[in-house]
């Protein structure tokens, strides 16, 4: 575990001006949330689809009935949870309401009304009470979480006993040459194509800044069961550049 006075990825942050962590993700997403969605199957080559299909697709024997989906962005994740585990509500959130609003012209569809709500919502005060849920997932959202600790026991809090959270976040390959090479990816050519297509270069500076910071493996699992979870299962995806967890409550 790190020390007291919090997580490195605590401290990175995608501008240099003045204000906190929250603040300035907010920023950040309501200024990319146009070209958030094919950024993102660029940066991954369309991977992330599988990696959030395999994530989903752990849940599947535990058959939640209500699930909420942290730093759901534009919705895609809730979307296809809804799809494959056909729970009977899921609410989705997000502090930025420029991703939310992409993602409410999904959800607008006849199939997913009353099924999925998206909502302005913050990681670290959940306005939900205990036990409110099966399941909770964040598909790469907790290294932009202001307070790491408080808001994975945030999500701990809304579970029922039982219930699962389900985690995935991108991570640093470990074995040469692939570090390398990813590195080499992740801190040219993405910030590079980002300056083409995107409002805002400098959240695809932070991207592999914020990866790098984040904690990995075992200290993520120690985490996970100091904010409450009795047991995690941690593996990684595609050479490494992907990491999912799954913790009981």
């Amino acid at each position: 575990m790190e020390n007291q006075e919090g997580f490195k990825v605590e401290k990175v942050l995608p501008y240099e001006q003045q204000g906190g962590k929250k603040e300035q993700i907010v920023r950040m997403f309501d200024a990319i949330s146009d070209n958030y969605d094919p950024m993102n199957r660029f940066m991954t080559f369309g991977i992330d689809t599988i990696w959030r299909k395999n994530a989903i697709l752990s849940l599947k024997n535990f058959a939640p009935k209500t699930i909420l989906d942290v730093a759901t962005g534009t919705g895609d994740f809730a979307i296809n949870a809804f799809r494959l585990l056909q729970p009977d509500k899921i609410v989705g959130i997000d502090i930025s309401e420029g991703m939310l609003k992409v993602g409410e012209v999904k959800v607008a569809a006849p199939e997913f009304q009353s099924k999925i709500e998206l909502k302005v919502g913050d990681s670290t005060n959940l306005e939900f009470k205990n036990e409110s849920f099966d399941a909770a997932t964040v598909a790469f959202g907790v290294r932009n979480f202001e307070d790491l600790e408080k808001g994975i026991s945030e999500m701990c809090r809304v579970l029922k006993p039982g219930g699962h959270l389900v985690i995935l976040e991108m991570s640093e390959p470990e074995q040469f040459p692939i570090r390398e090479l990813y590195r080499l990816y992740s801190k040219t050519v993405i910030p590079t194509f980002a300056r083409l297509f995107s409002k805002d270069r400098k959240a695809y500076t932070y991207l592999p800044k914020s990866i790098e910071a984040f904690p990995q493996g075992k200290v993520m699992t120690e985490l996970l069961k100091k904010c409450g979870f009795s047991s995690v299962v941690y593996k990684k995806y595609t050479l490494g550049v992907c990491a999912f967890y799954l913790a009981e409550k």
